[in-house]
């Protein structure tokens, strides 16, 4: 683990807080699709990611998804900060885009470490930022942009953090995330096609205007 931290987060931290880390911190590896909050849950723990990507969701009153934002590799979730620090319950869902490896930090060490460490307090601060503009974009997008634009900035999204052109999602979940129908979706697939913005295959989506 400590190869990891000093790898990933040694440009951030002191050496202190990652020998810190390095003795309360779990590591977990967690497979592609795997849930790790649930809405409702009392987080116990943060993650810093080692590698990988989650996706973190919100639930409507019938249940139905709607995708807030993607965290990667360096970053931490505001949601379950504020959690944390709040001794509040989820109100995220979270799940692995992709296979990830996570350290998790005790909650009880989170209030400590921002009165004794500089650099933990503005890795904290830099996290809301970033999920807040994160966000704000989510909303824009919502708000703004037609259905055809938020499916294509979401295929593209996908794309980045996957590091691969090429997304392996069924219609039916590309539906979920965006909160709209598979027929929607489908449609609006063949439309980008059509643009040369992506390649439909039999299993995948190929995104060609990155």
């Amino acid at each position: 683990m400590l190869e990891d931290l000093q790898q990933h987060y040694g440009y951030l931290f002191e050496d202190e807080l990652i020998q810190e880390i390095n003795k309360v911190g779990v590591v977990k590896d967690i497979p592609e699709g795997a849930q790790l909050i649930e809405i409702g849950d009392y987080i116990k723990s943060m993650p810093l990611l080692v590698s990988g990507a989650i996706k973190i969701l919100r639930e409507d009153e019938e249940g139905d998804e709607l995708i807030l934002y993607f965290i990667e590799q360096g970053d931490t979730c505001a949601m379950t900060l504020s959690c944390c620090l709040g001794s509040a319950k989820s109100e995220i869902r979270a799940i692995a885009e992709t296979d990830t490896k996570l350290i998790m930090i005790p909650v009880e060490k989170m209030e400590e470490w921002l009165a004794k460490y500089k650099s933990w307090q503005q890795f904290v601060l830099q996290s809301y930022h970033s999920r807040m503009t994160e966000l704000l974009e989510a909303i824009d997008t919502i708000a703004f942009l037609k259905m055809d634009e938020r499916l294509f900035k979401y295929l593209k999204d996908k794309a980045m953090v996957n590091h691969n052109d090429v997304i392996y999602v069924t219609h039916q979940q590309i539906a979920r995330d965006l909160h709209t129908s598979r027929v929607v979706i489908s449609r609006l697939l063949k439309t980008l096609e059509i643009e040369g913005k992506i390649q439909l295959q039999r299993n995948n989506i190929k995104v060609i205007d990155l």
